[in-house]
Order: structure tokens, then sequence, then C-alpha cells
């Protein structure tokens, strides 16, 4: 079998989407698949583990600056072309994937389009001057349903995206579920230099974290008002992003301490030397930082929007509110921070979920849809 895959974003941008990426091609690596990726061109990659890279030229989204994209070439089909790839997967088509997408049809490829990036809600949180761009919202669905409608099948991250695919007239749509990582994300890289670092000096007073992106649709100013309502807590930001330096003057006096971006064991260690995960974004297509921190042994106080109400057990591995609600907010924090007791009980019982939720066996539900789309392309195209 041979894979070709289009996004919108990848290396060296580190986020959700490019961390599901990278585990696919490692996991295509593996079991022997040859693969190669279409990308927008950010540096000089050229490779990534066994599969290669073709690049496109790259412009920034101006709403959105840490989003690069631009057009495919005639250069980039004959690469393509060349590669005779069994399959396309087209990871969240909308520039460059909405290209691979024409490409393939034309060499009469079977199509997989997945979902990951909810572009409709996030024009939402989007500003020009006082203008709003929610109003765009509508526009922004009419062509995720047309484009993802024109490939073969599509996938969805959650359940509750699933439903929301659905409704906005995406015909096709399956569950690509996500898991973790249980070996790397785990509580013996707990670290007493760590946990010093993220609490700025005061490791025995309860320490909250928050891992991603730094921007308006996380709504991580939310947290401040738990820091002021529950005593003796504190906060750790792991990530960078647009509204860091806003979010730095929001949060100036209080007990929060920016890490900026943390990667490989530096960021195990983080998650596994705090003690409660806070996480009230306004949307995710699933949330893959709940996911890593259960396995780090922490409980989860999280907005119910993606896959959270999938992966967190209320009252068990930790609580969910819905978006905007900070009274609920606060209270899951104050029933978790209540006791040491109580922190590590919920923690045990997050990281015993999380050890049920492995890639491998995710990533091969992934293969077996490849190779059910090809066999019903070779039967249509001998029928």
């Amino acid at each position: 079998m041979r894979v070709a895959l289009f996004t919108e974003t990848f290396l060296p941008k580190v986020d959700g989407i490019v961390t599901v990426v990278c585990l696919l091609l490692d996991h295509l690596a593996d079991r022997g698949i040859e693969s190669v990726i279409v990308a927008p061109r950010i540096g000089d990659i050229t490779h990534y583990n066994q599969t290669e890279v073709i690049t496109v030229p790259s412009f920034t989204v101006p709403l959105y600056p840490e989003l690069k994209t631009g057009p495919p070439s005639p250069f980039t089909y004959s690469r393509l072309k060349a590669f005779q790839p069994d399959i396309v997967h087209l990871i969240h088509p909308a520039f460059i994937g909405a290209f691979g997408l024409l490409m393939a049809k034309h060499l009469s490829i079977p199509t997989l389009a997945s979902f990951h990036l909810d572009i409709a809600r996030i024009t939402q949180h989007f500003h020009i001057g006082p203008l709003s761009l929610g109003f765009l919202q509508p526009i922004t669905n009419f062509y995720t349903r047309v484009v993802f409608n024109a490939a073969d099948y599509t996938l969805a991250p959650s359940k509750l995206i699933q439903r929301d695919m659905l409704d906005i007239g995406i015909q096709k749509v399956g569950l690509w579920r996500r898991g973790v990582d249980a070996e790397k994300f785990h509580p013996r890289y707990a670290s007493i230099e760590m946990r010093h670092a993220l609490s700025d000096g005061h490791p025995h007073e309860t320490l909250l974290l928050y891992v991603g992106r730094l921007s308006n649709e996380k709504q991580i100013d939310h947290i401040k008002p738990v820091l002021e309502a529950v005593p003796n807590t504190r906060l750790a930001i792991v990530g960078d992003g647009p509204a860091r330096e806003d979010l730095a003057a929001y949060f100036a006096g209080t007990p929060t301490k920016f890490m900026g971006y943390l990667k490989g064991e530096a960021l195990y260690r983080a998650y596994a030397s705090a003690d409660i995960f806070v996480f009230p974004s306004a949307m995710e297509t699933f949330g893959l930082v709940v996911t890593e921190a259960m396995a780090a042994g922490l409980p989860v106080v999280a907005s119910r929007v993606g896959g959270i109400p999938d992966v967190v057990q209320e009252g068990v591995t930790g609580y969910t509110f819905e978006s905007g609600d900070i009274d609920a907010l606060i209270d899951g924090v104050r029933r978790i921070a209540a006791s040491r007791a109580r922190i590590k009980q919920m923690g045990q019982a997050a990281r015993a979920f999380a050890e049920t939720q492995s890639w491998p066996a995710i990533m091969d539900e992934v293969i077996d849809l490849y190779a059910a789309l090809i066999t019903a392309q070779q039967a249509a195209l001998t029928a």
C-alpha cells in the first residue's frame, strides 16, 4: 500500500494536528507502508522519518499568523503521479488539501478526508477592529460541506464533531478516535525541579496546568477567577501563540507562570509535575492535551467540547462544564483540590483510563479503512 497525504500544517509547527499526522506517518512506517506528504514550505524539511515531504510555496494567513499555506503546482501533481499512491488522505482539506482532492480525482485515486480544525467556530473569535468575523460561519460551513462531500469518505475525531459534521450536511462520516502514548506521558516523569519551576518556587501549593495554544478561542482568561476563588492555587501555562502578550498582562499580579513551548521530556515532566489539568477552551475537534494530561496522572477540569466528553468520566477522572461557565470551572477545581488524597485518587483513575487508549490500535483502524476504500475503488473501476 502507498499513501499520499495533503496537510495544511506540518513541522516545524507544533500543534495537535501535526502531532496526529506525525504519529500516523510513524505508524505507516512501522507497518511497512510507503508514504509521502504534501505540506506548506516552512524551513528546509525534506523528510520526516521514512516519509518524503513535498513542500509547496507558502504565505502567512493574515488572521492566523502561525498558519502558512500556498497552492500546489504542476510540479506537485507530477510528484504525486510519479509516487502512484493507492489512496490520498486529506488532513482537513481547505486550500492545499482541496487541490490535492482535485489531483486525486483526476488520477482516479480514492480519497479520505479527516476533520481536524473547526474553522467555522474559530471565525467567531477573530475580529478586524470592532467587526467580528462570525458572519463567515455559514460560508465556511458551506465550503467545508462541499469539499468533504467530494471525498469518498470522511472521519471525525470525536462523537460531538461527528454530529456537527452530519448537521452541516456532510454525508459519510466515520470516527477516527484519538489515543495517547502512555509510555511518554507518564507519572514517572514527575520532577521536583520542574514542579519548582512551574510553581515559581511554591511547590507545596495546588498547581494547575494549562497546555496548548495561547489564543482567544482557548479562553485561558477564564482560569484567573479560579485562582481568586480557590485558596492556595497556582497556574502554569505551557505553550505560546498570538494572545501571549495580552494574557501576560491580564494575569499580571496573579500566581501564574508562563513557561513557553515545551517539548519532549520537558513536556512530559511538566504534565507529571502538576496537580490538576485545566482546559476551558471554547472549541476543540478533540482536545489531545486532555488525554496526555490524564496519562500523566492528572485529573481534568475541562469544557465540554470536542472529544472531551468521550474521555472524562464525571467525578471519577475529572469534571466537565459548558464552555463559558466559569462558576462550574471553579467548582470542579475546588472539588478536586479539596485534598491531596482526592487529587491522587482521581489522577490514578485518569491514568488507568489513558492506558486503554492505544495509538497503534487506533491507527490500524485507519489503515483498515484505507484498504476498504482501495478495494471499493478497484471494484467500481472494473464494474
